[in-house]
């Protein structure tokens, strides 16, 4: 679902493919890694620190960790 009219998508768009390729994956770290804060966040509090792992493995990827 989208409530974007497709002329601002388009905008957006070409405004993020104008970056370079390493402003791109900054971009992607920095969002990757504030999604892992709002996850740890929402964990309940203490756990181990491998159950922490494998929790947040779980919440990320929507499957149980292989480790």
């Amino acid at each position: 679902m989208t409530d974007t009219p497709p002329e601002i998508a388009e905008l957006v768009r070409q405004k993020l493919m104008a970056r370079s390729g390493s402003e791109r994956f900054v971009m992607g770290v920095q969002m990757f890694e504030a999604a892992r804060t709002v996850v740890l966040a929402s964990l309940p509090s203490p756990l181990a620190p491998e159950e922490l792992r494998r929790q947040l493995f779980q919440r990320l990827y929507g499957e149980p960790a292989p480790f």
